[in-house]
């Protein structure tokens, strides 16, 4: 995972699958329950849409996001709005070093991007930032999705692996991400809505 690359994603005249320009349903009904809430983290954020939501829900919301580019966008969009955010470029692999630790992380399609190997580190990273007691509410590409276009699919079992330790999976529930048409034919995919907490 290195900054040209996701630089490179939001460089070119047709944004990304994930760039909608608004959250992704799934968390505006996170805000709608109250739940995006208190010192909140959005991990790998974009543009920032979901950073964006969360304060305009009353977090003390900081996006953070390895793309220069898409940080600068974010601010961009924070400062046209007049929301009070923050936005950070970092390494999801490295979080500990915001110097912040948080009540509620959100994740909108960011798990899915690792392999095995950072996976581990990504867990870690989120397990260095996020208090005993918080929530993680994590949405990933899910493996009821057909076809191989697209990130690497997840099952319940991988995310029940992967925080199996030092964590509480509260729910995983079946979703769908919203996406800008053309990459995978369809306005929508398969996803897994987890919410987790740190033990």
């Amino acid at each position: 995972m290195t900054t040209p690359s996701w630089d490179d994603s939001y460089s070119g005249s047709v944004p990304p699958p994930w760039d909608l320009g608004h959250p992704q349903p799934a968390f505006v009904r996170l805000a709608e329950q109250g739940l995006l809430t208190g010192q909140l983290l959005d991990a790998g954020c974009g543009t920032g849409e979901q950073t964006l939501l969360a304060a305009s829900s009353g977090a003390d919301a900081l996006g953070a996001d390895v793309s220069p580019l898409a940080i600068e966008r974010a601010r961009g969009k924070a400062a046209a709005r007049g929301l009070k955010v923050r936005f950070e470029v970092a390494d999801a692999l490295r979080l500990g070093e915001l110097g912040q630790a948080f009540d509620t992380v959100i994740d909108s399609g960011l798990f899915h991007v690792f392999d095995d190997e950072n996976r581990v580190r990504y867990v870690a990273s989120l397990a260095s930032v996020l208090r005993p007691g918080g929530r993680l509410y994590l949405m990933c590409f899910s493996d009821r999705q057909p076809g191989t276009v697209g990130p690497r699919r997840v099952s319940q079992d991988e995310l029940r692996a992967a925080f199996s330790d030092g964590w509480t999976i509260i729910a995983i529930q079946p979703g769908t991400f919203e996406v800008n048409p053309g990459f995978f034919g369809t306005t929508t995919t398969q996803a897994w809505l987890a919410t987790i907490s740190r033990v």
